[in-house]
C-alpha cells in the first residue's frame, strides 16, 4: 500500500519561502509520476507542479512558474516543493499525489491514484 505524508506547511509573510516534503512509503518514487496540487477554500483542486517517472519531465502551473520548484530525492523516497516569493493567493491546502499508471505528470487530479493528507500553507499580506 502506498502512503504519502506531507509536511512543511505553515504561516509565512508575502515574499517568504517554504519547502514542502512528501515522504512516500510502499512504492519507490521513481516508479510513478508525482504531482503537487492545492485547494483553496471554495475552489477546485488545482495542479501546481509535476515530475515524470524518470524525472526528466517537469511541469508547472503558469501561476507558479519561476517561483516554485519540484524535486525528488530517490534515496529518501521523498518529493519536495520549494516555494519562493510566496503570495497571498498561494494560500491553500497543498497535497502530493502519485499516478502509478502514467509516466508523465498530468494536470487532472482525478487520474491520480494516491494522495497525502494535505498540509496548510497560509501567506499573509
Amino acid at each position: 500500500q502506498v502512503q504519502l505524508v506531507e509536511s512543511g506547511g505553515g504561516l509565512v509573510q508575502a515574499g517568504g519561502s517554504l519547502r514542502l516534503s512528501c515522504a512516500v512509503s510502499g512504492r519507490t518514487v521513481s516508479t510513478y509520476a508525482s504531482g503537487w496540487f492545492r485547494q483553496a477554500p471554495g475552489k477546485e483542486r488545482e495542479f501546481v507542479a509535476g515530475c515524470s517517472r524518470s524525472g526528466s519531465t517537469i511541469n508547472y502551473a503558469d501561476s507558479v512558474k519561476g517561483r516554485f520548484t519540484i524535486s525528488r530525492d530517490n534515496a529518501k523516497n521523498t518529493v519536495y516543493l520549494q516555494m519562493n516569493s510566496l503570495k497571498p493567493e498561494d494560500t491553500a491546502v497543498y497535497y502530493c499525489a502519485a499516478d502509478v499508471h502514467y509516466a508523465i505528470p498530468r494536470i487532472d487530479p482525478r487520474v491520480y491514484d494516491y494522495w497525502g493528507q494535505g498540509t496548510q500553507v497560509t501567506v499573509s499580506s
